[in-house]
């Protein structure tokens, strides 16, 4: 079984993923870190060398990649569910589950690193929260979609473990 967890950025998925991937005994994948290792270079700077597009290509072509893994907790990056028919792989190939975060608490996670987000690097701070709600609005007819919701800031790895391995 594959497990994709989606939601926004500083939801939570890198963190809670290695938890579930400990839990369950399944690897853990972070597409992100994945993105950097392979390309040798930053999202940020690959956003500003190259484009989104092109960005949006190659993620969604690390996230194909996942669909011969087993036993795997793959992270998503938070728009990678929006793109293409990434959310049909993800619901096609695994169970997935969505980090839903208010988003006060989303805006004040990306604070202190949103000069690191492509996307975010240049809303001022007064308007970040104004930002990711509509982003998050936007983005949320996919996140939806997804296997499982699960509420945070407070995500328990064994209850959400538990309730994938339900029918």
């Amino acid at each position: 079984m594959k497990i994709y967890l989606i939601g926004y950025m500083a939801s939570g998925k890198t963190n809670l993923g290695r938890e579930i991937a400990e839990i369950s005994g399944y690897s853990f994948v972070d597409l992100d870190e994945l993105f950097e290792e392979r390309y040798k270079v930053s999202i940020l700077e690959f956003f500003d060398k190259y484009g989104e597009d092109l960005f949006r290509k190659f993620e969604q072509n690390i996230l194909l990649e996942t669909g011969s893994m087993d036993n795997a907790v793959i992270s998503t990056g938070g728009g990678t569910p929006c793109f293409f028919n990434n959310m049909d792989f993800i619901l096609e190939n695994g169970r997935s589950v969505y980090l839903r975060m208010p988003v006060p608490l989303l805006a004040s996670r990306l604070a202190t690193i949103r000069k690191k987000r492509p996307l975010l690097k240049d809303v001022p701070p007064g308007e970040m929260e104004d930002h990711i709600a509509r982003q998050l609005k936007e983005r949320e007819t996919h996140y939806l979609r997804a296997n499982l919701v699960a509420d945070g800031p407070d995500y328990n790895a064994a209850e959400i473990v538990r309730r994938l391995q339900e029918p």
